[in-house]
This record gives structure tokens, C-alpha cells and sequence, in this order.
């Protein structure tokens, strides 16, 4: 019995397939990643697709001004530069940019925009009073990269600029010190040329005091010649009456210029011989040879320059207005005479002298 071949007419229907599992269909439509195709989109392949579109003049250009780059490195001042600026335009950014991942953890902390850092009404920061509206008075804004250019370690600017604040602080003090100290020292000033100008004042009192005295004592009482209270010893004139019978108010300017004569006379005398010294006793010299030379006279003003004087002391003591007044009215009721007027009156009425003081005589 023969069988039947297969390459003989093929059997009427097609035997009925089974049908395919649903893991070997997502396996049929499931791509061939072997044999697929990608398209390079990165820039560099964009690069080099518009490289191979150069032409050669535009590549030799190209590679020249490569070349010429290469050739010329930036110097260290344009790259400090091109540094700086990047650093700017980096600080010059917002950091409160709501995509930036520094303000998302802030803001996951609790923090929003425009509000101050701390708790509400805290005082944070510069150490102020609470804020309104919720936010503390502390930063508004995350503390701002400051750098550094010096090589000074972390506090050095901060002690300086404390120093530079004290220095300025202790300048302005000073400007209004020296303010204050020039009116004083106009002030002081002041009342020094008047303080030296009363005093000239009563030194010509004093003068015309003593010499209405000396000039009633040489005529004496009774209208004759009187006992002079100086007498001319080597051409100069020297106290005879003790200083303790010479009136208080001009008796400072006698001792003074006697003490001035005993000075120049002790300096000329140390280039004398020692028979000129005054305390050489010369036994050839008689009472009248010591009364001429004046010896005796001038041990016993010795005397009364070196002694103390409480009178004196006292009247020294006052003020230079009180001396002035003293002296003003002594000339005025001993002697009629006003200071002022520079003028001795007839009698005490002092008729046409407009008053005691310097300001009626303007």
C-alpha cells in the first residue's frame, strides 16, 4: 500500500493551527534592539556633522584661529578678571530662587519668602526688636558670601573695622573737644590780658601813691623841708624807712624794686674786692664814711626784705579788681586825686569827675 507523499497535492483544508500563547505574541511585538537604528543627537555629533559641512577654506580658518588661541594664553590679570566676574554675576543671584534646592529645604523647614529668619517677634540678627507681621527683626536673606582678600585670619576685619570705629568715634571727641577747649582758651585768653592789663594799672596807682606820700614828706607838715623817705647814695636813691612804716598798698612795689636793687648790687659787688663787700668792717672808716656809703642803711633794709610781713601777705593775697579799688580810693580820699581823670582835685567835692569807677569815665 502506498503512502501518500507530501509533495503531492496538498489535502483540501490546512489542518487548523493552534492558537499562539499570549507570551509568545509580546515576544513577536517586542522590538529587536540588535537591529535597530539610533540618530546621535548630542552636540558633539552635531559638531562634527557641521564640521564635515565645512569647507576647507572655513576649516583652515577654523583650525587657525585655534591655533592662535592656543598660542596666546590668558594672562594671570585676565584670568583674575574673567574670575572675579564669574564670582560677581554668581553673588549677584537671588538665593531665594524658589528652584534652587537651598530655598526648597528651607521652605520644607518652614520658611517663606520675604519673612525674616527666627521665630516670630525674636530678635535675631542685628539684635533688634520683634518684627510685625509674624517675622522676626533678625536677616531677610541668608548671610551673603563675603571673600575674604586678604591673608588675615577670621575676625581680623571685624577687629579692624572696631579699631577704624573707635579711631573715629575718638576723633569726632576730640573735634569737639577742641571746639569747647578754643572758647575756653579764648575765654582764658581774655581774662588774662585783663587780669595784666589790672595789674599795669595798679603798679601807676601805686606809683602815684607813693609819690604824693614821698612828696608831703619832703615838705613836711608845716610847709618847710621834711624827712625824705629816700636818700641819694652813688647816685641812686634807697629806702631809708623801714618797709613796716611804708603804707600796705604800695609797699609790695617798694620791697619789690629793693630787692631788685639788692640783687644787682650783690652781683656787682662779687667783682669787687672784698673791701667793698658790706660786711668788710674797715677800721679806717668812721660813722660818717659808713653813713655816706650807706652801709647802715642798707644792713637795716636788709633786714626788713628778709623778714615776714602779714600785712603784707594779706593786701597780696586780694584779688587784682579789690587791690585797684583800694588804691582808687585812697587816692581819691587822701589826696583828691582821681585815677581815671589822671587829675588832682582842690578839695573832696572832686567837682567834673563823672565817678569812681573806669566805666563813668568812657
Amino acid at each position: 500500500m502506498a503512502l501518500p507523499s507530501p509533495f503531492l497535492s496538498p489535502p483540501s483544508k490546512p489542518p487548523n493551527p493552534e492558537p499562539a500563547k499570549p507570551e509568545e505574541q509580546e515576544e513577536e511585538e517586542e522590538d529587536d534592539y540588535l537591529s535597530m537604528t539610533f540618530t546621535d543627537t548630542t552636540p558633539l555629533s552635531s559638531f562634527s556633522a557641521a564640521r564635515k559641512k565645512e569647507s576647507l577654506t572655513q576649516s583652515l580658518k577654523r583650525k587657525q584661529r585655534e591655533s592662535e588661541v592656543r598660542a596666546h594664553p590668558k594672562s594671570r590679570r585676565e584670568l583674575a578678571e574673567e574670575e572675579a566676574r564669574k564670582r560677581e554675576e554668581a553673588l549677584a543671584t537671588s538665593t531665594l530662587d524658589p528652584q534652587s534646592k537651598g530655598f526648597k529645604m528651607m521652605a520644607k523647614l518652614g520658611y517663606k519668602a520675604g519673612r525674616a529668619l527666627g521665630k516670630p517677634g525674636e530678635a535675631n540678627g542685628d539684635g533688634g526688636g520683634g518684627g510685625g507681621g509674624g517675622g522676626g527683626s533678625g536677616l531677610l536673606e541668608p548671610v551673603a558670601v563675603e571673600m575674604r582678600e586678604g591673608r588675615a585670619g577670621i575676625g581680623a576685619d571685624a577687629e579692624k573695622k572696631r579699631k577704624f570705629r573707635e579711631e573715629m568715634e575718638a576723633r569726632v571727641e576730640a573735634e569737639k573737644r577742641v571746639k569747647v577747649e578754643e572758647g575756653e582758651f579764648r575765654e582764658r585768653r581774655r581774662l588774662e590780658r585783663e587780669e595784666r592789663r589790672r595789674e599795669g594799672l595798679i603798679r601807676g596807682a601805686q606809683a602815684v601813691a607813693e609819690r604824693l606820700d614821698e612828696e608831703e614828706e619832703g615838705t613836711g607838715e608845716d610847709g618847710g623841708p621834711g624827712e625824705s623817705a629816700r636818700e641819694v647814695v652813688g647816685g641812686k636813691k634807697r629806702t631809708t624807712k623801714p618797709l613796716s612804716k611804708i603804707n600796705v598798698l604800695w609797699r609790695g612795689a617798694v620791697k619789690q624794686r629793693e630787692l631788685a636793687e639788692r640783687d644787682k648790687r650783690m652781683r656787682y659787688d662779687l667783682h669787687q674786692s672784698l673791701s667793698r663787700l658790706p660786711t668788710y668792717e674797715d677800721p679806717d672808716e668812721d660813722q660818717e664814711d659808713r653813713v655816706a656809703l650807706g652801709k647802715k642803711d642798707t644792713e637795716e633794709v636788709d633786714r626788713d626784705l628778709d623778714g615776714e610781713d602779714d600785712e603784707l601777705n594779706e593786701f597780696e593775697a586780694l584779688d587784682s579788681v579789690e587791690k585797684l579799688q583800694k588804691l582808687v580810693q585812697y587816692l581819691r580820699e587822701r589826696w583828691h586825686y582821681c585815677f581815671w581823670c589822671k587829675y588832682r582835685y582842690g578839695d573832696s567835692g572832686m567837682d567834673g569827675c563823672p565817678g569812681i569807677a573806669e566805666d563813668d569815665h568812657d
